[in-house]
């Protein structure tokens, strides 16, 4: 058998491995039909040049297609054996086949109609015996991916994910420096616009023979040198730090995007990283994806989303596609408030489920997912425009809008003045914070 071309019967393969004609026959470029539309292969709610406050929905959303997902995922989990063979795979991680799975990525996000992709570095080549060999794999995959780029339309990488992990061994902080000067080599040469750092591992088991303060002032050293590294090579993109809580590690460091926050600052890495919160990330941290993409925010650091959910009842990141319009329409209050996550955007780090098994499922998933963010974005802008959520708002902190107020917004206000305002006005009365009217008017638009 021709072990560079599928085994399947209706292959689509010359007799070089190459494959000839579309990897997605049968499913036109995605297109906008409004909310009632009943084709599966249409936008409901995405209408890409449609102006939302001022700005493009296509601007606003920035939708990127993750690779490692979409081309590299197969429905394997903790408790069972893949379930996916897409009809172009070999069943080999051959260069051959690399390249071949770069053209239908192409093929794919041109079809979708987005302009930006983004992935793992391990992902889109094989790794070699050698460290040389596998950066020479990387060189010519991406040599391609820049060709396919300029083909195809204007597309840029939105991220770019090393598989980096902290250890006590000196040999592997060394690999691992090497591994991400590469991928941010890679990244600058493809025009990339942002650079995720993904601490999969970075954190411990136990503490009885972990050395907290050692693994975390060595962090910071390599994101120094990280940093450094950009300026020495004129990468212009954003440096990222993604949060996540747990799993596979008991803790890691980056918990959330509060505890990050703390740590970009304590070592004044503020400046040189914002942050990309995952929303399976944020939930597994015991918060909502509003609450940190918001958190970020205040802080100024959002840079970029990775737009997925998990599961209330599952205990891991499922990294399942965002539907949920409520949830979304949150996170866009605050995209909106950014002004935007540009040169961010919205990443779909997101997998069909194991039994979702179709080649048509791909197209699917993204359409809902864009869909429901696109949903979001709308009813977002229709509570902007209303006001009443925020005259909710300012009229619930109302007591702060006098001279008071002004003087302890300025830090002007000591103990012994507020002590004086104590005596003189006795026992506080509290508004209601009306919360369920809050709900209700959020409501109101969904």
């Amino acid at each position: 058998m021709n072990q560079s071309c599928s085994a399947q019967s209706d292959a689509k393969c010359s007799q070089t491995g190459e494959w000839n004609g579309e990897f997605f026959p049968g499913i036109p470029k995605i297109k906008y039909e409004g909310p009632y539309t009943k084709n599966k292969f249409a936008y409901k709610w995405y209408n890409a040049e449609e102006v939302i406050l001022g700005k493009k929905m296509k601007d606003w959303l920035r939708f990127s297609v993750a690779f490692w997902h979409t081309f590299r995922g197969t429905g394997v989990d903790p408790f069972g054996a893949p379930t996916k063979f897409w009809p172009w795979e070999d069943g080999t991680n051959s260069i051959a086949m690399a390249k071949r799975r770069m053209r239908a990525n192409f093929e794919f996000i041109n079809k979708l109609g987005v302009d930006r992709w983004c992935f793992h570095d391990r992902d889109i080549a094989p790794e070699g015996k050698t460290l040389q060999e596998t950066n020479s794999n990387l060189d010519e995959v991406v040599k391609l991916a820049k060709t396919l780029q300029k083909k195809v339309t204007s597309l840029s990488i939105d991220e770019l994910k090393s598989c980096l992990f902290c250890s006590s061994e000196l040999g592997v902080y060394v690999y691992a420096a090497a591994q991400v000067k590469k991928a941010m080599e890679v990244t600058h040469y493809l025009g990339g616009e942002n650079y995720v750092f993904w601490g999969g591992r970075e954190g411990y088991q136990t503490l009885l023979n972990t050395d907290m303060e050692f693994e975390l002032d060595h962090m910071a050293k390599f994101l120094e040198a990280a940093a450094a590294y950009k300026r020495k090579i004129g990468f212009t993109g954003t440096l990222l730090i993604e949060p996540k809580p747990q799993e596979p590690t008991k803790h890691q460091y980056d918990w959330d995007a509060a505890t990050t926050t703390n740590f970009l600052r304590k070592y004044g890495l503020i400046g040189d990283f914002k942050l990309n919160i995952e929303c399976n990330h944020a939930t597994l941290s015991g918060h909502s994806c509003h609450h940190d993409v918001e958190t970020a925010r205040i802080n100024g650091l959002l840079g970029n989303i990775d737009a997925n959910s998990g599961d209330a009842q599952t205990g891991w990141d499922t990294d399942q596609f965002l539907t949920d319009t409520r949830e979304a329409t949150m996170i866009m209050l605050s995209v909106i408030k950014n002004g935007g996550l540009a040169p961010g955007g919205l990443n779909f780090d997101a997998k069909l489920r194991r039994e979702s098994t179709d080649v048509e499922d791909l197209f699917i998933a993204h359409i809902v997912g864009m869909d429901t963010l696109a949903r979001g974005l709308r009813y977002a802008a229709k509570l902007i425009e209303d006001g009443s959520l925020a005259k909710l708002i300012h009229k619930r902190y109302s007591s702060f809008h006098n001279e008071l107020g002004a003087l302890i917004e300025a830090g002007k206000a000591d103990f012994e003045m507020l002590e004086k305002k104590a005596m003189e006005w006795g026992e506080p009365t509290v508004a209601s914070a009306k919360q369920e009217l809050a709900e209700m008017i959020f409501n109101s638009v969904l």
